[in-house]
């Protein structure tokens, strides 16, 4: 797309939200949505939401300046097939291919360089927004739009909407070398996260790249990873073969750059295993291009819309069961017993571990992490039995207690139950009512807090 042709697209976008009637429902019209807030489908009356097709493109490449212009619309997968033929890559490539990059600085997103890197909406340059109040703006890190720039990340579009980004990329080498640690306790492998931060490296491994998998407390592992220019082998996991399955049988592997980044993918981390596709029958059956985390996504909407699991497990009499569906900030220094209280209380395993920090002393209002503390994301994605007299929220409100009790943060892609003075406490809320006032004074969009706790 050229520049005139995506300026046109802005103002096309900016007269159909002009041209929504006071009071109808904002949404932009999207193929795909990584988001666990499942609400029946819109009935025929509302609106089919603002086409944003045309925000689904990457605009420009400048392998001078390392720097990519992309439509907020665009998913990584995209992202990275055009910039990986420059021998670049973004500073954080999220886990999962249909996740946007307009997603993943409103929204958040992490990955296994966000120990090094920080998160996506760091390695930003530049955002083009169009505000709740029907503006489209330019906002950086140094002018007026500053604080709208430095509180757009975790806003989840309730402040606007991400048309394009300017944003850093990073030189690649053509593999990736990794070995993966075992750990017996939470408190070692803890501990080697704190190591790895410290001296960017482990054991000799160089640490370009680091997240971990937790089986037990009682079988941990941390895969490091180093960029390299030549690889003895490659293995590959989006055939027969699953990633995580090798995480505990595989002291060291090698993975091309491109399929390093979507391992987690063709598996949706573990949980295709609910469909059968780990299955090596149904793995051979199961068509290779629908191996992949936006069709199982899909699956799961149509067993939430037509509540089938639910319904086969009231006929056999089984308790029911709570989907707990969670990332989590927790510091470092306090992972262990955050592991050890989801063992003993939730029960559900594997949990995937990703190190992160801050990348800079730049600080990021709706996100408040404290720069140069070292967090660790704990990712657990699944169903649990609900004990005796209990209902539905029990597991997700005791891991909402916890991340509470240790000084963590809690993603907003999913359920959560706090009250709106504790919401506002825990993500800025002062700062954000600033934001709105200046940016949607009228009210277009919903708040945060009635997108994400509320499920408006």
């Amino acid at each position: 797309m050229t520049c005139d042709a995506h300026e046109a697209a802005v103002a096309r976008l900016r007269e159909a939200y002009a041209a929504l009637p006071p009071g109808a429902p904002v949404r932009l019209a999207k193929r795909t949505t990584n988001l666990f807030r499942f609400r029946e489908p819109a009935g025929p009356a509302a609106s089919a939401g603002l086409d944003a097709s045309a925000f689904g493109h990457v605009l420009r490449v400048s392998p001078d300046t390392r720097t990519a212009w992309v439509g907020g619309m665009t998913t990584y997968e995209d992202l990275c097939d055009v910039t990986l033929r420059h021998g670049l890559m973004p500073l954080v490539v999220p886990q999962l291919k249909t996740i946007t990059i307009g997603g993943a600085v409103t929204g958040l997103g992490i990955e296994s360089t966000s120990l090094r890197n920080g998160m996506p909406h760091e390695s930003v340059r530049e955002m083009e927004i169009l505000t709740g109040d029907g503006r489209v703006v330019a906002a950086t890190d140094d002018n007026e739009h500053a604080d709208l720039f430095r509180g757009f990340p975790n806003s989840y579009a309730t402040l606007g909407y991400l048309l394009s980004l300017t944003i850093e990329l990073e030189p690649v080498q053509p593999f990736v070398h990794i070995r993966h640690f075992p750990f017996g306790t939470p408190a070692a492998c803890m501990d080697a996260v704190g190591q790895i931060a410290a001296e960017g490296s482990f054991r000799g491994h160089r640490a370009d790249f680091v997240d971990g998998t937790a089986f037990s407390p009682e079988e941990l592992y941390l895969t490091v990873g180093a960029f390299s220019d030549v690889a003895p082998w490659c293995s590959d996991y989006c055939g027969q073969h699953v990633y995580y399955a090798s995480v505990g049988r595989e002291k060291e592997d090698f993975l091309t750059v491109r399929d390093y980044l979507w391992r987690w993918d063709t598996d949706w981390f573990w949980c295709s295993r609910v469909f059968g596709v780990q299955r090596p029958l149904v793995r051979r059956l199961w068509p290779r291009r629908y191996r992949r985390s936006d069709v199982y996504r899909k699956l799961v909407a149509l067993d939430q819309r037509y509540r089938l699991t639910a319904t086969l497990h009231e006929r056999r009499q089984r308790p029911p069961r709570e989907a707990v569906i969670q990332d989590v900030e927790i510091p470092a220094r306090r992972g262990a017993e955050f592991l050890r209280f989801f063992a003993a209380n939730v029960g559900m395993s594997p949990v995937w571990m990703c190190p992160l920090r801050l990348r800079s002393q730049r600080s990021w209002p709706l996100w408040p992490l404290p720069p140069g503390e070292v967090y660790v994301n704990f990712g657990f994605w699944g169903t649990v039995p609900l004990p005796p007299g209990t209902s539905e929220g029990y597991h997700n409100r005791l891991v909402e207690d916890e991340v509470a009790r240790l000084d963590g943060h809690k993603s907003l892609y999913s359920t959560s139950f706090y009250t709106e003075a504790e919401f506002a406490r825990r993500y800025n809320g002062e700062a954000y009512a600033g934001l709105k006032r200046a940016y949607d004074g009228g009210g277009r969009l919903l708040s945060l807090y009635d997108k994400c706790v509320r499920g408006r």
